[in-house]
């Protein structure tokens, strides 16, 4: 561990055991102790013993003082990035490259700047489930985190840091007396809030950080040339328009976001534009303004004199800041829609901000030109009058259940609704030439699919198009599930404009296997067909890892990922399209997880090509966007691996690989897909599952707005219909992992010989990914821990399969590796797994007490067991420790 980070922890240790002792518990401070050891020294036997006797209300205080622990590390080792960062040291590095861009500007060679000017890096921020802490808890931890910044900061003498040490005290105290768990399931509008934090605290800043450090890279003379670069970075959010298996999102909480969306970007640029206002007071006499801006003053003065009067009054004679003032003014007017001062949108604010810097750059001041007032112009590039741009999911069997109610009320067109909903040619009709006039009045359901579509249209109408104007189907299995959205859209608004970006998801193996068919059926369609010419020839698709994973297990379904991209690439190159692939990743292992630049560098040739987007959930948010720096890095890292996935030295190598190691990927797919697919068919498998894990319990712990499964059904024993963040969220209780490993042993071992395995590793991106994946998965694991709880199932025949594989897949897995262990030659990320283990382990075997006692209880007596309440602390508690549970 590097020497700052020890003392880091080693000060937030001390004043935690300070608040114990203070609080009078130190007994809760030996008992943790005393289990640390144990578990650390590999006697669970003694830690299962010394945790026998314990009542339920000294487990529950156990696990948060473990839990507070855990939270305190995972602040240290933050803590160490962002300094690492801000001095360059590259002391902390995560697992991945620095993502430093130069030499991988180096690395493409000749046209790396009109590549990087033309690039598009697009993260979709979404409310998946997975962040298991409160706002509360977050919100303890930054205050943490910014005391000790102040205690070591150099400038801090004996009373400043003796002030810092106070306050952190006292948040640590009120940590460890915060619940963990929440009390109310959170609203679409909380979630919505949460994410409009994040721009409001990070990237806001991140953003112009961000293009000047592409800038320098590429030795663009800050003071003559920023102001020819874009920005490169759009961001999305499903928060607020994702109603997939989630009934709270409507049409109006969809309309209640964009202007949420709306009211934050518009305050932040409103700041941002007065901020320089307020700096920029250059004269005429020094810097006279040109022809253009004294007309534009003179016909702003004309429309607002009330306004000009007040600032040329307050800042005579300094006509730059007198247009900045304005722009800031109209921007606020903007926010609370006052007509007549409000713009039209952003391209009118961007040619002001244009104008200004035009004329500094004549007066002979490109510096104030390019300083902050770029970052102003950057940061309008990038969030416009909408923050981020707000895409609405719905599963395909939803649009299709309208349709068939729909149809029904046209029975001299249609004789079968429920064929009619299918008939991709019927549909693409009703889609471009309009529905006869209904007599029946929808139903509720297909009313709020209707008012959705109708919301679409009004927001772009209010915010412009890039504020809502895609549109993501679930499930996406034929071209009449495409075509369909279509319909609905043409009867909602009729011939109002809406300007809809269908996005086909495509998310198990089936499905993936057959998208490029699926896409060739949609492009056949006149609706289609006039779409794609109306957006250049542009189309974006989405692949679902996660679901993908849970279908054919994660050996196969990266596999199968990498096919279909391959075959996307070719179905674009023929049809002469521009495509976008949209990577639904989570943070979890099990659901395409792990370092997001070897995930790049991986993707087949042709299906970046400079644009990458990709969803970042629950957890993996505030990982990546909490700091400032870290942030910016993250960018950098996406924009370094999108630029060298691309160098054609790279692609060739990717190439060749793929080729080369295709028939082993063959024999590897079908052997642990077989494997996977066995397993899960299994007889009362599903029943297995939720008896050994806390799967049942999870919806209690209340971390999204959305069920757990897409009935809406909170608990249950299918595995049809339960999501895939559940689904590995348990398994990780359990401590098994399994949605990150199972299958490859079975894989490997169908191979035979691994030095192919061993060449493909080095030589093939994807198969190295997937490896690395499994073996970060492996390294969380822990054979003694897992084995208990699969006690738990009743099935010792399922237990032993698991177990088995398990076995199989280290033992292999470490030969192809030749390693020792999991996590050898990756010494920050062998280091962080090892330093919360010991704390990790303890929650695990508080879990089991907790898991066994509350299955003892007996269905009926589950609901008031009080170990229900423990039980849910020990799973926030892995969760922190853990950190990529969902």
């Amino acid at each position: 561990m590097p020497e700052r980070m020890m003392r880091d922890l080693a000060l937030l240790s001390e004043l935690h055991r300070q608040v114990l002792m203070d609080s009078g518990r130190s007994d809760l401070l030996d008992l943790s102790r005393s289990l640390e050891r144990l578990c650390a020294d590999g006697d669970l036997a003694g830690a299962f013993r010394l945790v026998a006797d314990l009542e339920p209300a000294d487990i529950a205080l156990l696990a948060r003082v473990v839990t507070v622990h855990l939270h305190l590390t995972n602040l240290a080792e933050e803590r160490l990035r962002a300094r690492s960062l801000q001095r360059e040291d590259g002391e902390f590095a995560g697992g991945e490259d620095t993502g430093d861009l130069t030499p991988a500007i180096a690395a493409y060679g000749p046209g790396a700047a009109d590549r990087l000017a033309a690039m598009r890096i697009h993260p979709v921020l979404t409310a998946h489930p997975t962040e298991a802490r409160r706002r509360a808890v977050s919100s303890a931890l930054r205050r943490i985190a910014l005391h000790l910044e102040a205690y070591d900061h150099p400038w801090s003498g004996p009373a400043e840091q003796a002030e810092a040490r106070r306050h952190m005290l006292e948040d640590i105290d009120i940590l460890q007396r915060t619940s963990t768990l929440r009390m109310t399931r959170p609203t679409p509008a909380d979630e919505v809030k949460t994410i409009v934090t994040v721009f409001r605290q990070t990237l806001k800043d991140a953003v112009p950080r961000l293009q000047r450090r592409i800038t320098g890279a590429l030795g663009i003379d800050p003071v003559t040339g920023p102001a020819d670069f874009p920005s490169i970075v759009r961001f999305g959010s499903w928060v607020g328009g994702d109603r997939d298996g989630n009934p709270f999102v409507t049409a109006e909480v969809t309309r209640e976001t964009v202007a949420q969306h709306a009211g934050e970007a518009l305050r932040i640029l409103t700041e941002a534009v007065d901020h320089v206002a307020r700096t920029l007071t250059v004269d005429e006499v020094s810097t006279p303004p040109s022809t253009a801006l004294r007309d534009a003053l003179a016909n702003d003065a004309a429309a607002y004199p009330r306004l000009v009067g007040e600032i040329t009054k307050d800042s005579p004679r300094e006509p730059h800041r007198q247009k900045l003032l304005i722009i800031a003014a109209r921007l606020e007017a903007t926010r609370i829609e006052q007509v007549g001062l409000a713009y039209d949108g952003p391209e009118e604010c961007l040619t002001d901000l244009r104008l200004v810097q035009e004329s500094l750059v004549a007066a002979g001041d490109p510096r104030a030109a390019y300083g902050s007032l770029q970052d102003a112009v950057w940061m309008l590039e990038t969030f416009g009058f909408h923050l981020a741009e707000l895409e609405v999911r719905q599963h395909s069997q939803v649009h299709r259940a309208a349709l068939v109610e729909l149809l029904a009320g046209l029975p001299q067109l249609v004789d079968d609704p429920e064929a009619a909903a299918d008939d991709a040619a019927l549909l693409d009709r009703l889609a471009t030439e309009g529905w006869p006039e209904l007599d029946s009045t929808p139903s509720a359901t297909t009313r709020e699919v209707l008012d959705t579509l109708r919301v679409m249209a009004w927001l772009q109408q209010r915010w412009g198009r890039r504020s809502c104007g895609r549109y993501i189907v679930s499930f996406s299995q034929s071209a009449a599930h495409l075509v369909g959205v279509r319909a609905l859209a043409s009867l909602a608004v009729g011939s109002r404009p809406l300007e809809l970006d269908v996005v086909p998801l495509f998310e198990t193996g089936a499905d993936l296997a057959a998208a490029a068919q699926t896409l060739e059926d949609w492009l056949s369609l006149e609706s289609t067909r006039r779409w794609v010419d109306e957006r250049d020839r542009a189309v974006e698709v989405m692949l679902g890892y996660s679901d993908s994973a849970k279908d054919v297990g994660p050996t196969s379904a990266t596999l199968g990922l990498h096919a279909a991209q391959s075959a996307l690439v070719d179905w674009a190159d023929r049809n002469r399209l521009t495509l976008t692939l949209f990577h639904g990743r989570g943070g979890s292992l099990g659901r395409g997880g792990g370092p997001l630049g070897r995930a790049i560098a991986a993707q087949p040739t042709g299906s970046v090509d400079g644009r990458f987007k990709v969803t970042e959930q629950g957890e993996v948010i505030f990982a990546r966007y909490s700091d400032v720096r870290i942030a910016q890095q993250h960018l950098e890292r996406v924009a370094s691996a999108v630029l060298l996935t691309d160098a054609s030295t790279h692609a060739s190598a990717r190439e060749d690989a793929r080729q080369r190691y295709a028939q082993m990927a063959e024999r590897l797919d079908e052997a642990s897909r077989s494997a996977f697919r066995s397993l899960v068919e299994t007889e009362e498998f599903a029943d297995f599952f939720a008896e050994c894990s806390p799967l049942d319990l999870l919806a209690d712990l209340r971390l999204g707005s959305r069920p757990a499964r897409r009935s809406g059904v909170e608990h249950g024993r299918s595995l049809d219909d339960l999501r895939a963040i559940p689904w590995v969220f348990a398994w990780s209780m359990t401590r098994v992992n399994l949605p990150g490993w199972f299958g490859l042993g079975t894989g490997l071992a169908a191979l035979g010989d691994l030095d192919e395995a061993r060449r493909a590793y080095r030589e093939w991106p994807v198969f190295s990914a997937l490896i690395d994946v499994a073996e970060m998965s492996l390294a969380k694991t822990d054979a003694r821990l897992a084995a208990r709880f699969l006690e738990l199932g009743g099935r010792p025949a399922i237990a032993e399969r698991l177990l088995s594989e398990l076995e199989l897949t280290r033992t292999l897995l470490l030969d192809l590796l030749g390693q020792e262990d999991m996590l050898d030659r990756k010494p920050h990320l062998r280091t962080a797994v090892a330093l919360r283990r010991p704390f990790v382990d303890v929650l695990s075997v508080l879990q089991l007490r907790c898991l066994r006692e509350v299955r003892s209880a007996g269905a009926d007596g589950e609901e008031q067991s009080p170990w229900r309440e423990p039980l849910l602390l020990t799973v926030n508690g892995l969760a922190a420790g853990l950190q990529n549970t969902g």
